[in-house]
């Protein structure tokens, strides 16, 4: 039985791509390694591929942090400063859950991120619920990226 982990998507099965992996012992998040190099316009956000998908229990998140060398260095920010990802994403019927990073150049010239670069962090977080959480009913996921809701 699987508790947390990380897969290709598809469409990177057969792409030599680096897993997420903690870099030390104690580090506590998973950093995530681009599948393509990509550039990225100044002022401008840009959906970043990863090639994942992560599985975890319903109860957990992933939680999903810029590299704080990219953002000292490059100027790059996650848009939503937090990516949240729902157990529910994995295996979604609209992208297989693959997880994409929503960066933006924050600088007045474009950079570009190679293939391989370490961009962002993935840390698993448990969540709590309030005490009549159950009172409302709750939707299946019905999509993938921001579709909560539609």
């Amino acid at each position: 039985m699987k508790t947390r982990g990380f897969e290709k998507i598809k469409r990177y099965e057969m792409v030599n791509l680096q897993m997420p992996a903690r870099q030390t012992k104690n580090a506590a998040g998973y950093d995530f390694y681009l599948p393509d190099e990509v550039e990225l316009a100044p002022g401008r956000v840009t959906m970043v591929p990863t090639g994942m998908k992560a599985y975890m229990q319903p109860d957990e998140f992933l939680g999903l942090h810029i590299r704080s060398s990219l953002a000292v260095k490059k100027g790059l920010e996650l848009v939503n400063n937090v990516g949240i990802v729902d157990s529910d994403y994995y295996n979604n019927q609209d992208n297989e859950g693959h997880i994409m990073l929503a960066l933006r150049n924050t600088d007045k010239y474009p950079v570009t991120l190679a293939k391989g670069e370490r961009v962002a962090q993935g840390i698993f977080y448990k969540f709590l619920v309030t005490d009549d959480d159950d009172a409302k009913a709750k939707a299946e996921r019905a999509g993938g990226f921001g579709s909560t809701k539609k």
